[in-house]
């Protein structure tokens, strides 16, 4: 039988953008399965395979995402979202194949392979879009921030788990909902239901991250939410920037007390 981690690392040794997606949800669908199972974990993996597009530049070298009725500023809002989307494939397969140990109980497998499938599908649906816009994902340049968090947390289960998650996803539920009301009001539908799906399911997503993140604390005799601000100020070069999104938030069980002490 298959070992899970690595067939996350061939997900992440896929450098076609949708056949990443879709080798990601295939993988999901092999667990639900039964075709894979947990193994050992891959520690020394690299970056993930990506393709020759989109260039990669400081965050100010992305174009700027002016929305109107005119599709250039939306296809910059849409493509940006996607390569977060992409990034965010590879950071739950590195985190299943880098920190995924046997002994792990079996939903933290199952909830974050839920992870992986439902970045797969964003990414697929943000795709679909900018073709329906005339454009695709590649077009314009892209930043590299997301996989340079990865790269900070690389030895640390539990600060990949204080940073990626519950500050990078978590500060998705704050942006959101404004980006659905600017679309709305260009009368762009189709992409405002994109955006919705992506919302609801990234509040599952940080509540995913925040029950482990607990978890791997206790596993540590540690209290999760006294031990984060010392992660995220040890793994994070960036502010958490209000104003936050305290329903989302709540939804997903951030504590409030938590975030706002340690926003700049």
């Amino acid at each position: 039988m298959a070992s899970l981690q690595e067939a996350a690392a061939r997900v992440l040794a896929t450098a076609d953008p949708r056949a990443k997606a879709e080798a990601a949800r295939r993988l999901a669908a092999d667990w639900r399965d039964g075709q894979v199972r947990p193994g050992t974990p891959l520690p020394d993996l690299g970056r993930p395979a990506r393709p020759a597009k989109p260039l990669l530049v400081p965050p100010r070298g992305v174009p700027r995402r002016r929305i109107s009725r005119e599709p250039g500023g939306r296809i910059a809002l849409l493509h940006a979202i996607a390569h977060i989307e992409l990034n965010a494939v590879d950071l739950a397969a590195d985190l299943i194949a880098r920190f995924g140990k046997e002994a792990f109980p079996e939903p933290f497998f199952g909830d974050w392979l839920q992870v992986l499938e439902e970045e797969g599908k964003h990414f697929l649906l943000l795709d679909a879009r900018l073709t329906e816009l005339g454009a695709a994902y590649g077009d314009l340049p892209a930043h590299d921030g997301l996989w340079q968090a990865a790269e900070a947390t690389s030895s640390d289960l539990l600060a990949r788990l204080a940073v990626v998650p519950l500050v990078l996803e978590a500060r998705g539920l704050d942006v959101t909902p404004a980006m659905i009301q600017r679309l709305e009001a260009v009368g762009d539908s189709a992409s405002v239901a994109v955006l919705q799906v992506i919302y609801h399911e990234e509040i599952g997503h940080v509540t995913i991250g925040r029950r482990w993140f607990a978890w791997a604390a206790a596993e540590r005799g540690l209290d999760p939410w006294q031990a984060w601000p010392d992660l995220v100020r040890g793994h994070f070069k960036g502010v958490l920037k209000p104003p936050f999104n305290h329903d989302a938030r709540a939804k997903a069980g951030l504590p409030r007390s938590g975030y706002e002490a340690i926003a700049g």
